[in-house]
């Protein structure tokens, strides 16, 4: 008999892949946790970091229950923090700053597409 033919070992093969592709995801999750803290000292990130490779499964379970608020608030800061310096960078450079503004509004009065009145308005919005 062959292992494929048999449906209940392959959904337990899967299964297992499953399980030890959702452990190694949580434990990277938590080492990264660990060393992203900034209130944890460097003794008790000693401390998890032996845990996790000696115990990996248990010590897993006591981070996610003893740490795992922290976690989600710390991981909550730093997405709010990218999202602010993303924004703060499509801002700078999707807009154009006042001296081009006001140079391509000297371009089109030259070029008679605007009048001068248009030319001053623009130079006064850019300005304040």
């Amino acid at each position: 008999m062959s292992f494929w033919e048999n449906f209940w070992d392959i959904f337990w093969w899967f299964f297992v892949v499953y399980a030890l592709f959702a452990f190694l995801y949580a434990l990277f999750i938590v080492i990264a946790d660990i060393f992203r803290d900034h209130e944890l000292n460097g003794w008790w990130k000693a401390v998890w970091i032996v845990f996790l490779a000696f115990v990996p499964f248990l010590t897993l379970l006591v981070y996610m229950i003893a740490r795992g608020k922290g976690m989600a608030e710390r991981s909550m800061k730093r997405a709010r923090r990218d999202q602010e310096a993303a924004d703060s960078y499509i801002r700078e450079v999707a807009t154009a700053s006042p001296t081009e503004e006001i140079s391509k509004a000297k371009a089109l009065l030259d070029a008679g597409t605007i009048s001068p009145d248009e030319f001053q308005r623009i130079k006064s919005r850019v300005t304040t």
